[in-house]
């Protein structure tokens, strides 16, 4: 039987739970490093999903701030 894991849909974070996330990953991330170049990890692929997540994050943030700004205004030409 497979572990059931509680994802959460970043899109559904507040931009504030989304910046602390990003910190964490970003720890996670530094730490993970750190750790193989001391001795080597048994899934080096765990630094991989880490900079992924972070670019997951990072991209629902933007989506967010978007979104309070408004859409993109196009200047008319006269």
């Amino acid at each position: 039987m497979a572990k059931e894991k509680k994802e959460i849909k970043l899109t559904e974070l507040t931009a504030e739970e989304l910046k602390y996330k990003l910190k964490e990953a970003r720890e996670k991330l530094f730490t993970l490093k750190y750790s193989h170049r001391t001795t080597p990890l048994k899934n080096p692929l765990e630094i991989r999903f880490i900079r992924k997540e972070i670019a997951r994050i990072m991209t629902a943030a933007k989506a967010k701030s978007g979104e309070k700004a408004g859409a993109v205004v196009v200047a008319e030409k006269k």
